[in-house]
């Protein structure tokens, strides 16, 4: 029960990594705030965690509009009078190299990868402040560390990503906020599988993921949720500013 009393806020929260950090947080003792467009799957969601006996809430929102971002945050002061914990998780991916990426895709990657975590952190901080500080973790990817092949759009977003949390982490120390990010390796969430899915040979695109990392295997979100909760936790109270690579040895190549 590391965080009995406190709330954490987490985006993309409907599946995948953010789903799974949201269930750990509760069964950790926060209150909980699925923060998705899929309002449906937040559900589901959310009834998975109040059969555990978890205080959660469901609030629909594109993060990349400010106007819902800022409606979010009066949903969660409204609720809990606190905010302690901001996962900036939401994210979608577009496969293709910088000549064949239409620039509408490319800005709504940006939008929603980068600039929905530059609206939540904005939003959510002065709330942070105000309760005595507060824990950001964004989840950028190994993608943001280096240049993976026909991603462009999304690689940068993730290397910005990580650009944010170190100025975020600079900015905002001396207010008692730690801002750290962790860099998650290839996992076994629906957005991955969509995108495998997409190849003509699926189960071989599959195992050329596993077969590029040395653990040999893709990741499982509870995996790198546990990492998201650890930087969330007093137990991280002297990290801000790092990068935690979760990747299954990916970049350590």
């Amino acid at each position: 029960m590391r965080f009995k009393g406190e709330v954490a806020v987490v985006t993309g929260a409907a599946s995948g990594i953010g789903e799974a950090t949201a269930i750990a947080f509760a069964q950790e003792g926060a209150g909980v705030v699925i923060v998705d467009t899929d309002r449906e799957q937040g559900e589901v969601v959310a009834k998975k965690i109040e059969e555990q006996g978890g205080d959660v809430l469901v609030v629909p929102t594109d993060v990349a509009r400010e106007n819902e971002v800022q409606g979010m945050v009066e949903d969660v002061t409204a609720r809990w009078g606190r905010l302690d914990i901001l996962v900036n998780n939401a994210g979608i991916y577009y496969q293709a190299d910088v000549v064949d990426t239409p620039s509408d895709v490319w800005n709504n990657v940006l939008a929603v990868n980068l600039s929905g975590a530059f609206l939540c952190t904005k939003y959510a901080v002065p709330v942070m402040i105000r309760g005595g500080g507060g824990a950001v973790i964004n989840v950028a990817s190994e993608a943001g560390l280096v240049g993976i092949k026909g991603q462009v759009a999304y690689n940068v977003s993730k290397g910005g990503m990580i650009a944010l949390t170190r100025s975020c982490a600079v900015d905002l120390a001396e207010r008692d906020i730690r801002v750290n990010c962790v860099c998650p390796g290839t996992s076994d969430t629906p957005l991955v599988r969509e995108a495998v899915n997409r190849a003509s040979d699926p189960a071989a695109a599959r195992r050329a993921l596993e077969k590029v990392r040395p653990l040999n295997r893709l990741g499982r979100p509870e995996e790198i949720a546990a990492a998201i909760l650890y930087l969330a936790s007093n137990e991280a109270g002297y990290a801000t500013g790092a990068i935690l690579s979760v990747d299954g040895g990916y970049t350590a190549q």
